[in-house]
């Protein structure tokens, strides 16, 4: 049975399952409409499995449920059995996916087998009749000498075998003359030439070895592309591993991949790019590769916080195997950056805000805390992790000392840590918030100090917001969202006109603070003739004579039990309370009347005198 046709018995499957799942449906609703009709079966019963009356004697020390609760449980097992079926099938599918692939990988073996095993014995029999050609020439060449040599013993005897038949002819003649003088006269030089002629050797031996050299067949190379043959399958297609927790850095990832089986492979060739926001970036980027012996790689140079899609194949004498299925692993993000101008602090609790530091969003970010003592040695660490967003609320102990750091996390694990914050729980700690400030109005860079310079801006230099004040020269500060106690001093001068106190983050900004029912402030107006204070809300002021302008004016927030109170803190000096429930979380809020400054003291401890009131 081929891949196909396990492909078509699921698809039979799944349609049988469907089918019953309807015919499931169809006799749940006859035997519900004929139940409607008879009224004769009104209950179950639970150990038989069966339809009974209530009244069955049968039945009676059974135990029996409604029809409606029998229905609801048989549907249950119904749609758990059809859930565990359901499952099969995708795992048959799967199953069946796999074996397609193997199926591929298979054919596709064997092609570059036989066109790899076509390939080397065409280059055997090429180089063997190379080799034929060339001992055939050797051959020949042997044959032509042998022949040349024959040839030149033949003519030396030849011309031997004329020679002696003319001096015997000669001879003859000679000896048939009946002169004698004459005779004697020609037969000496004839007998001298005989003489010479017989005492001459005449070499009889063949002087050619009728023997041809067998040429030596140097079969070496030959034998050497037989044994390389190579008979191992290509590789199946690796499978590229997940990507396992803590292995990757803000710059690299450590990849693992595995084979279906015991393939022989000669090395891998890791690919990887980057995977980009922008699709019409998707085809240029850059694929990179680096070929490896091993299952596992670190590859290096990498983008912080980024995705990338990585694929392996396998080599070996044979052949490539196909691609593995791509994954995507992803580097840990850069460490982000705390914003210390804008983390705020009472007694118990720390308003931590930083910025990712990455251009991609992260998972998620982890605040590690851990509380110190006086020589900055850590005590104590803690973690709260899961961090959805860039700002995280903590709880602390008061009167400590602590160092704080956030990691950015996703899939690939956690950053390194961010540059570190020092907290301290000795009192409220917050900053003015500039995104507020009126255009005339001017902070210092450590944000604590308001400035009102004596030139007047026209209103085409101003430059104004939804969240900055445009009526009143004013500026709200940063606190913690807690509905907890806090105390902060401001400094003045004595010629000062100010307004200081709380608002809601929403107050209105083309109003003055005080002037309205989302504002609580003391005022300070000077008179010709003395100095005069109003302690303002709703426009509303109680008649308060303050005898010595405090110049070192002290605020206390107790928002669990809605009360605002201002003191002298040079004097310790009670000046006056507002009580009011505050229905939202509330802002420190300052403003300056006429041209001059203000400075804002934190983190000075709630006095006793205040605490113990």
């Amino acid at each position: 049975m081929d891949v196909y046709e396990v492909r078509g018995h699921l698809d039979v499957i799944t349609e049988e399952l469907t089918l019953s799942e309807d015919d499931e449906k169809a006799s749940d609703e006859d035997a519900f409409v004929l139940v409607q009709e008879t009224h004769t079966s009104d209950v179950f019963c639970d150990q038989c499995n069966t339809l009974t009356h209530k009244s069955a004697a049968a039945h009676a020390q059974h135990r029996t449920i409604t029809l409606n609760v029998a229905a609801q449980q048989i549907k249950d097992e119904l749609s758990i059995c059809s859930s565990k079926l359901s499952e099969k099938i995708v795992e048959m599918e799967n199953f069946a996916s796999n074996l397609e692939e193997i199926f591929i990988t298979v054919e596709e073996n064997f092609g570059r087998q036989e066109q790899n095993l076509e390939q080397h014995y065409n280059e055997v029999l090429q180089t063997l009749s190379q080799r034929h050609d060339k001992l055939a020439a050797e051959l020949d060449e042997q044959k032509k000498k042998k022949l040349e040599l024959l040839y030149g013993e033949l003519l030396d005897c030849g011309q031997t075998l004329d020679t002696s038949k003319q001096l015997i002819e000669r001879a003859q003649k000679v000896h048939r003359s009946q002169d004698k003088r004459a005779f004697l006269q020609a037969v000496m030089p004839i007998i001298k030439r005989v003489e010479q002629f017989a005492k001459k050797e005449v070499n009889v031996k063949l002087g050619v070895s009728l023997d041809f050299e067998a040429p030596t067949a140097d079969l070496t190379e030959v034998k050497q592309m037989m044994n390389s043959i190579n008979v191992l399958p290509a590789p199946s297609a690796p499978v590229m591993n997940p990507q396992m927790v803590n292995s990757a850095t803000d710059s690299s990832l450590r990849v693992c991949w595995s084979l279906f089986s015991d393939d022989t492979v000669e090395f891998y060739e890791l690919h990887w790019r980057l995977i980009s926001d922008d699709c019409s970036l998707e085809t240029t980027q850059e694929v990179c590769q680096l070929k490896v012996k091993e299952t596992h790689c670190t590859v290096c140079d990498l983008l912080p916080n980024a995705q990338y899609e990585l694929w392996v194949t396998a080599t070996n004498t044979t052949g490539i195997s196909p691609s593995s299925e791509r994954a995507v692993y992803m580097t840990v993000p850069f460490p982000p950056v705390i914003k210390p101008r804008e983390c705020v602090n009472s007694l118990d609790t720390a308003l931590i805000r930083w910025e990712s530091g990455n251009t991609n969003p992260v998972e998620s970010y982890t605040l590690e805390f851990q509380e110190t003592n006086t020589d900055r040695n850590c005590i104590t660490t803690e973690s709260i992790v899961a961090i959805p967003s860039c700002e995280c609320l903590v709880q602390l102990q008061p009167w400590k000392q602590y160092v704080i750091h956030v990691r950015a996390v996703n899939i690939g694990g956690q950053s390194a840590r961010s540059e570190s914050i020092n907290i301290a729980t000795t009192g409220t700690f917050f900053h003015l918030l500039e995104e507020t400030a009126h255009p005339s109005l001017s902070l210092s860079a450590d944000g604590l100090t308001m400035f009102y310079l004596d030139e007047d801006l026209p209103l085409s230099h101003m430059t104004f917001s939804d969240n900055t004040f445009a009526r009143c020269v004013a500026v709200l500060g940063d606190l913690v969202p807690v509905r907890g106690q806090y105390y902060w001093e401001i400094e003045v001068d004595e010629t000062t006109e100010f307004r200081i106190g709380v608002a809601y983050e929403d107050t209105q900004r083309n109003s003055y603070l005080g002037g309205n029912n989302t504002s609580w402030c003391m005022r300070h107006i000077l008179t010709p003739s003395r100095h005069k204070y109003e302690f303002l809300h709703n426009g509303w002021t109680p008649d308060i004579r303050i005898t010595v302008p405090p110049l070192r004016i002290g605020v206390f927030l107790d928002c669990a039990r809605g009360i605002l109170s201002f003191y002298n803190a040079a004097l310790q000096q009670h000046l006056y309370t507002f009580s009011c429930h505050f229905l939202h979380t509330v802002h420190p809020c300052f403003a300056l009347d006429n041209p001059g400054a203000m400075m804002l003291c934190t983190g000075t401890p709630t006095p006793a005198y205040i605490t113990q009131h």
